[in-house]
């Protein structure tokens, strides 16, 4: 039973957020949603286990690969409930580069692009302020106790709780993390567009934004340890304006540490964005247009079945 909920606002107050003004409101709160959760959970890995003595020591993280999968369930959970959280409104990008793909592939405006690019991008650095502001003591805790090379009295260690940056044996070469970039991404909007095509096997019931979240985890499983699977423009930006703001200076911007990578910045920014348009023209290239032609002349077929045999007494 439908239960009617009246608005917060007078109904005079909400017009102008049944167009853009709303769906740019949804990305925000979706990409809110998605940093606070997938940050948050680098942030337990990172420095709230070990700083409440739930590790073997104060610096103590990443000791085996079952971490790792602490961080990418995290983050697939983060998209799911993003995406379920701003669906409705605005289809829950989260992610400039899913927006750049549709206005290539999928009819999506280009007069919506920027906007959506700006909330997403404003959500992305709230949910990190969040982050910050809840794990400011472990974060502290964890730069004080840490030993080695220090920014502004900030490590390398406690900047990956938001920003993402390249793994030593690319000698700070960007080619390498630059197509790492283009694959994850490519893949993630290849199958988000076969997650929500209704003229594939789509997701029903309302489950595709658990399969995306699925999509996610094993992006970060098979493709996470090059660059950090940032994969996602705002993901990496957002946070990484915070804690430029925040303290981690050259870690941050320019994305710079003396011997291990030097302005890298734009990398996670230029690989997803190129990765996501590829990964769509790949999907309609390979699926999309065989589908289109299927639907032009009518023809379903029994895809993925066994074809029904008739016996001679059916007959």
């Amino acid at each position: 039973m439908a239960v009617e909920i009246p608005p917060l606002m007078k109904p005079s107050r909400l017009r102008s957020r049944a167009g853009l003004w709303g769906e740019c409101m949804a990305e925000f709160l979706g990409t809110f949603v998605l940093i606070s959760f997938g940050c948050g959970v680098v942030a337990v890995a990172v420095a709230g286990l070990p700083g409440s003595g739930r590790t073997a020591g104060p610096t103590t993280f990443f000791i085996s690969s079952g971490d790792w999968l602490l961080i990418t369930w995290g983050w697939a959970f983060a998209v799911v409930f993003g995406v379920y959280v701003a669906g409705g409104v605005s289809g829950a990008h989260i992610n400039p580069a899913v927006t750049l793909a549709f206005a290539v592939r999928r009819k999506f405006a280009w007069a919506k692009v920027l906007p959506y690019w700006g909330a997403q991008l404003l959500g992305a650095f709230v949910g990190a302020a969040l982050v910050f502001g809840v794990y400011h003591d472990a974060i502290s805790a964890f730069d004080l106790a840490m030993k080695g090379p220090k920014t502004n009295g900030h490590t390398l260690a406690s900047f990956s709780i938001f920003g993402t940056f390249p793994a030593p044996y690319f000698h700070g070469g960007f080619w390498g993390p630059l197509f790492d970039q283009i694959v994850g991404t490519a893949f993630l909007v290849m199958f988000i567009a076969a997650v929500i095509d209704m003229r594939n096997t789509a997701v029903k019931a309302n489950l595709g934004p658990l399969i995306v979240g699925f999509a996610v985890a094993a992006i970060g499983m098979s493709y996470g340890s090059n660059a950090g699977y940032a994969i996602n423009p705002a993901r990496d930006l957002g946070p990484r304006l915070l804690t430029y703001a925040a303290g981690w200076q050259d870690l941050a911007f320019p994305g710079s540490l003396a011997g291990a990578f030097s302005d890298y910045w734009w990398v996670p920014i230029v690989g997803p964005l190129v990765g996501g348009v590829i990964g769509v023209l790949l999907y309609d290239l390979f699926i999309g247009d065989v589908l289109h032609m299927r639907a032009l002349r009518g023809e379903k077929g029994d895809v993925g079945r066994t074809s029904e045999v008739k016996t001679g007494d059916e007959e």
